[in-house]
């Protein structure tokens, strides 16, 4: 039996009075890209949050690699190789292509490597290696996701949350970043997605969960979510 890579132990988060996550449990597996899909305040991304130890957690425990990481700080997480794309790109607007990819490799002083990797991101992402000297604040916000997954990579992640990377991107840049993050996962990195667009989520992930009221309300193989009435009805906007 496989032991996952992240196991979330009925997690619980809450603001104030509000609670937000409401004793969820689930698993990714090493190797697997696995999607979280739900409507707006779900609580997708206050479960992403909480992995990578940026909000506090209620009760419940975040397992990955075996150990308990529910209470350690975000710096720390990050040096266990656990990456957070975030909702909104949160590139450095002020330092360049280059730049922005060097600070995804802080943690890192294996400086001939971490040039390798950056070759290799441009290899990925022609756009980003034709505007290495740009400031990231003028790249489109295409442009501004690719970059923030190439930092993202350059921490050489074990496990890989990507939350809503569409957002707010043209059909075809959808399209073209959808693609990335199954490149990503066919090189073996591990990844917990959050996304607005459930179909193509689905169609690139193999498990998926639907978040709903802070709840798992179904959890199943990526394609049986696909062709599930419920979730055909509430979120592909197709009738049941």
């Amino acid at each position: 039996m496989t032991t996952p890579l992240l196991e979330l132990k009925n997690l619980k988060i809450a603001y104030g009075g509000i609670n937000a996550v409401k004793g969820i449990s689930l698993t990714v597996n090493p190797g697997e890209l696995t999607t979280l899909i739900g409507a707006n305040g779900a609580g997708k991304t206050s479960t992403l949050k909480a992995i990578a130890g940026m909000v506090k957690t209620a009760s419940g425990d975040v397992i990955y690699e075996g150990e308990s990481i529910t209470h350690q700080p975000s710096y720390t997480i990050a040096r266990k190789r656990l990456s957070l794309v975030p909702e909104g790109r949160g590139v450095f607007p002020q330092l360049t292509v280059e730049e922005n990819l060097a600070m995804g490799a802080y943690i890192r002083n294996d400086h001939a490597e971490i040039k390798t990797d950056v070759e290799r991101i441009f290899a990925m992402f022609a756009r980003l290696k034709e505007r290495r000297a740009q400031t990231a604040g003028t790249l489109s916000g295409g442009e501004q996701q690719m970059l923030a997954i190439g930092r993202a990579l350059m921490a050489r992640p074990k496990l890989l949350l990507l939350d809503e990377p569409s957002m707010g991107l043209a059909p075809i840049m959808v399209q073209k970043i959808l693609e990335v993050v199954r490149e990503v996962a066919a090189t073996g990195v591990t990844i917990l997605l959050v996304e607005q667009n459930a179909k193509l989520a689905l169609e690139v992930s193999s498990k998926g969960y639907v978040m709903d009221g802070g709840e798992i309300t179904l959890a199943d193989d990526a394609k049986a979510l696909l062709t599930n009435p419920k979730v055909r009805e509430a979120y592909l906007g197709e009738a049941a």
